[in-house]
This record gives C-alpha cells, sequence and structure tokens, in this order.
C-alpha cells in the first residue's frame, strides 16, 4: 500500500452510545488503527463529530435541547470531554493530537483559509494528527438550520479533504454503505459497493435525516460525495463499529460503498 494522505470521518453514532455515553471500545481502536497507518508513513487527518452527544451525557441532560444555546453549551462541554479522550487514546499509541474547529467563515473566506492550510500543512509536517470538528460553541449554523453548512460533517470533511489534497476520504457510519432501498425497512436491499456516477438515481436513494444523536445522513453524505469525486479523491462509506474497515478499505477490500473520482487533480 502507497503512502497516502487520508481523512476519516466518524459519525456521533460511531462514537457514542444509545444513552450518549461515549463507546471507548470504538474510540480507542479508531486510535489504534489510525496511529498505525500514521506510524507507517501515511498522513491522517480525522474529522469527528460527537461534541453536542457527549455534552449532554455529561450533563446530564434528560435528553438533547432544541434551544441552541444549551446545545452549544453542550457541544462546548463535550468539545472538551471528546478531545481528553483522544488525547489520551493516540497518546497510548505515541501519537499526539492538535484540535482543529472550524466555522463556515474560516472556508469561506480567503485570508482564513490560507492561515487554516497552513495549520494544517504545520501540522501533518512535523507529525501531528489533526482532530477536526465544526465550531459548535459559536457556530448557528450546523445546530440551527435545516440546510446545515456541512451536514454532521459530512460536507466539512470533504472540504477539509480537498483543502489538504487529501488521497482518500472514509466516512465510518452506523450503516455499512449505500443500499438500493431503505435497509431498516426493506430486508432484501442491497449493498451498492461501487458508484461511478452520482446522477438523480443514486440522490433518490439517500433518504431521511439522522439520529437523535447526530444531524446526519445518507442525503449529506451523498452530498459530501458528490464534493469529493468531482475534486479528484476516493471516498468510501464504511461501518464505524469495526474501524479495521480503513485497513480493509486502503487494501482494496471490497467494503461499504466506494465513490469512483472523477478526476486526477
Amino acid at each position: 500500500m502507497s503512502k497516502q494522505r487520508i481523512v476519516v470521518k466518524v459519525g456521533t453514532c460511531t462514537l457514542t452510545r444509545e444513552n450518549g455515553a461515549l463507546d471507548f471500545r470504538t474510540i480507542d481502536k479508531l486510535a489504534q488503527v489510525l496511529s498505525a497507518l500514521h506510524n507507517e508513513g501515511n498522513q491522517v487527518i480525522l474529522v469527528s463529530s460527537g461534541a453536542i452527544a457527549v455534552g449532554v451525557n455529561k450533563m446530564r441532560l434528560p435528553m438533547k435541547p432544541k434551544d441552541v444555546c444549551m446545545k452549544q453549551a453542550a457541544a462546548a462541554v463535550g468539545q472538551c470531554e471528546l478531545m481528553h479522550i483522544y488525547d489520551k487514546c493516540f497518546g497510548e499509541y505515541g501519537n499526539i493530537v492538535g484540535q482543529i474547529l472550524l466555522t463556515a467563515e474560516d472556508i469561506a473566506i480567503k485570508s482564513k483559509r490560507r492561515n487554516l492550510m497552513n495549520t494544517f500543512a504545520a501540522l501533518l509536517e512535523n507529525g501531528m494528527i489533526p482532530v477536526v470538528n465544526e465550531n459548535d460553541s459559536v457556530s448557528h449554523a450546523e445546530i440551527e438550520s435545516e440546510k446545515k453548512v456541512f451536514g454532521d460533517n459530512d460536507m466539512l470533511s470533504a472540504i477539509v479533504a480537498n483543502l489538504c489534497e487529501a488521497d482518500t476520504l472514509i466516512i465510518l457510519s452506523d450503516i455499512e454503505g449505500l443500499y438500493d432501498s431503505n435497509p431498516h425497512e426493506n430486508p432484501e436491499a442491497r449493498l451498492i459497493h461501487k458508484v461511478e456516477d452520482i446522477n438523480d438515481d443514486i440522490k433518490s436513494l439517500g433518504s431521511g435525516s439522522g439520529s437523535n444523536r447526530g444531524t446526519g445522513g445518507m442525503v449529506t453524505k451523498l452530498e459530501a460525495a458528490e464534493y469529493a469525486v468531482t475534486h479528484g479523491m476516493d471516498m468510501y462509506i464504511a461501518h464505524g463499529q469495526d474501524p479495521e474497515n480503513i485497513y480493509r478499505i486502503l487494501e482494496g477490500d471490497a467494503v461499504g460503498t466506494h465513490f469512483v473520482k472523477k478526476y486526477e487533480l
């Protein structure tokens, strides 16, 4: 396997249990896999959701709040907890993480985008693993809007991957990949292993929003896939419960759904 720059996005439902508590076993395994790839000479960037859900659990709130200010407070508490765990888990495998929290302005404004690219470059060149999230404690867009700017970090991960000129984007979710019909409703639904054209038929397969703990769904993943492949990156969706799926994808195994890049950068 040739050395790559890899962006891995992990969703709230992969990081947490139904009660909102962190799934330490999955997080530790994720850290182990990404550290192994990093120690082999690959450059790895982790885009992580989960701040609000973790904050809700840590604050002992009965449910995810509807009030924006309370969601932002939960994000502030949860992000601290998440980074504490990531720092500890990656540290066990000899790696250092660096936190990057983004808003839409950081991407849209040229001077901020340039500073952001320089920060990513400095972290990667010095052997660090950037951990990226939207800055939910100050950004209303992700929390409040029906048409979210980054879509539970799915689109954010594609934008970050393009910004960092990544070779591959892997989105770990609570589903195996894209199916030809809703697998929760149709037991005969078949997994689509490769998508070479994200046409209207493919887009129609994305339906429904995310879980109570997250905000995204297959629609946002298809939007991220369309962005990624048209910017010269292969993108994959795979189940996050087994982080070793990342190895299998990079080794060429038929895991999850592969969205084939359109052209070389």
